[in-house]
């Protein structure tokens, strides 16, 4: 079961949105189900895997300074990230993925784990964001990329549904 599928008509309901993402740790997962709906092109602007810390600053506007202090897996960095894929893009909405896809001992990182978000710029300019964490104890770097992706699709399919209402 592909989460991008409940997207469709979300995010073909008047007024209609698009959608960009921006991903590290799930490397392309999230496109990848994105793009495999058919009519995808209909919303879908595109995407960046940003895994480099350069890559994060240039490309989606990351604060440089931030995100070396937090080898770039926060909440803030997650946010700025689906904040740059919006403004790279021009889209109305945009995800974000960053995190660890395996235990890392040197950072302290015991289990996968990763910060979702979700941007979206509504009319006038004014952006609203949200966030949040997910855990993956004992999930293989595969098992925890398709777990992240799933969830933010997940969680933006719930946060459209609220905002259609």
């Amino acid at each position: 079961m592909n989460p991008a599928a409940d997207l469709k008509p979300l995010l073909l309901a008047e007024p209609r949105l698009t959608l960009a993402v921006a991903e590290s740790l799930t490397a392309g997962h999230v496109q990848a189900q994105v793009a495999a709906v058919s009519g995808a092109s209909n919303y879908f602007l595109g995407g960046v895997t940003a895994y480099a810390l350069d890559a994060k600053v240039k490309l989606l506007g990351v604060n440089r300074a931030h995100a070396r202090q937090v080898d770039c897996v926060s909440q803030r960095v997650a946010v700025e990230m689906a904040q740059g894929a919006c403004a790279l893009f021009g889209a109305d909405l945009a995800v974000a993925t960053t995190g660890y896809a395996e235990p890392n001992p040197a950072a302290g990182v015991k289990e996968p784990a990763a910060w979702w978000a979700i941007c979206h710029v509504r009319r006038g300019g004014r952006a609203a964001s949200l966030s949040g964490l997910v855990e993956i104890p004992g999930a293989t770097r595969r098992q925890a990329q398709e777990r992240v992706a799933a969830e933010v699709l997940g969680q933006l399919a719930a946060y459209l549904r609220g905002f259609r209402k």
